[in-house]
């Protein structure tokens, strides 16, 4: 049997929820209103939720009701490369699934090239350098032509990746290159064939009865560290008495890499520092397995030159083991990670900023160019003359070293 004083308790006890339900309901439509009042634990979860909510809110109007059909994974696509661009960043972007999987990948064997690495400029490509032995050299193409066309498709304000595109194609195919040196256009039919691109090169040199490795290093990709101490072995067996390392148009790549080919100059000390959000700085330096240590040497360099090869530049001027020669350098002072994505696709971000062993940054206090490297040697190649003006200061300067 159920007492008068239960059956209070109990409407008491519905009449409480019921009032605890409405306050719980206006509180939270007062707080749509005022989410910065919430505590801020749960602040965060309340943006975040609503963030989400806001996104899904938006792309199922546009994917119903925008007046033809769009794909749902495009628009986010599209979003993510949205939000990426936001951040006013050169250096950050949204790889799609397809880009991620192809980023890094070598060309199909199928296809062939003609042997030059070369950097977009308004008016086409401009070629850096054209590897020994290659079609492109057997043709004549020289470093600083100017690849106005390929076939009948001119390159001027062409998206960027257009000419190298065109450019390869079948191996034991011709391919048609129009380009400028000079004043003067030229025409020429090139075969492609199989390039494999070496990233280490060497070339001895003779200045004044001094003999000169003159090494060149195109990129910091796996390995090349290990390619350019091949290189440099070869240099010191062939009797080289100074060494000229060309980091010329070399954009750069792993920061494991950068370590590696300055350690084989650097016997020991800071080859430089990184700084990340939320962690303590880290300082690099190196390896102790120096083959290099004592040859004279000196960098040769240009605008060209960033990321790595800045480091790797850098670490040898500031710890006084080599001068610099040529332009200065493009002046990239961060350093990316990419982050994979559920979608397939990846982020590849800014996370932190890089410093010489005398504690300076090379970029414009961001995402952004700055000063780079100053040289010790001002010397600038003139792209229309044959002969190679920089390297033949840096080979003057270097063989000054020798004793």
């Amino acid at each position: 049997m159920i007492t008068s004083d239960r059956i209070v308790r109990r409407g008491l006890a519905g009449f409480g929820a019921i009032v605890l339900a409405m306050i719980i309901l206006l509180a939270g439509i007062w707080l749509g209103g005022h989410p910065g009042d919430l505590p801020s634990p749960l602040r965060g979860g309340f943006f975040e939720n609503r963030s989400l909510a806001l996104v899904n809110q938006a792309l199922n109007i546009l994917t119903t009701r925008y007046y033809r059909p769009l794909n749902r994974s495009s628009l986010v696509g599209l979003a993510l490369s949205g939000m990426v661009a936001g951040l006013d960043d050169p250096y950050s972007r949204y790889l799609d699934p397809e880009a991620y999987r192809e980023r890094d990948q070598p060309a199909r064997p199928a296809q062939g090239g003609i042997g030059i690495t070369t950097e977009a400029e308004p008016g086409g490509l401009r070629v850096v350098r054209v590897f020994e032995g290659s079609p492109a050299a057997h043709a004549g193409l020289r470093p600083g032509d100017l690849v106005l066309k390929v076939g009948s498709t001119s390159l001027a304000d062409q998206a960027e990746n257009l000419g190298a595109e065109l450019i390869r194609g079948p191996v034991g195919t011709m391919v048609q290159l129009t380009f400028r040196r000079g004043d003067v256009e030229h025409g020429v039919a090139i075969e492609r064939a199989n390039i494999a691109a070496p990233v280490a090169g060497l070339q001895m040199l003779t200045y004044h009865e001094v003999r000169i490795g003159h090494l060149m290093l195109t990129g910091f990709s796996e390995g090349s560290g290990d390619e350019l101490r091949t290189q440099v072995r070869a240099a010191l067996d062939a009797g080289a008495q100074a060494l000229v390392l060309d980091l010329r148009g070399n954009g750069g790549g792993l920061i494991s890499e950068a370590i590696n080919v300055a350690s084989a100059f650097i016997a020991h000390g800071e080859i430089m520092s990184t700084e990340e959000r939320g962690r303590a700085r880290r300082v690099y330096t190196a390896r102790g397995d120096a083959i290099a240590a004592d040859i004279p040497m000196v960098v040769l360099v240009d605008h060209g030159t960033a990321s790595s090869a800045e480091i790797v530049t850098a670490a040898l001027q500031d710890s006084g083991r080599a001068e610099v020669v040529g332009t200065e350098t493009y002046g990239k002072g961060v350093f990316q990670i990419t982050e994979p994505l559920i979608n397939d696709g990846a982020l590849d971000i800014t996370v932190g900023k890089y410093f010489t062993p005398n504690g300076h940054n090379l970029g414009g206090g961001g995402a952004s160019p700055g000063p780079g490297i100053t040289p010790n040697v001002e010397a600038v190649d003139d792209p229309q003359t044959p002969s190679d003006e920089a390297l033949t200061v840096a080979e003057r300067t270097v063989a000054a070293k020798v004793q």
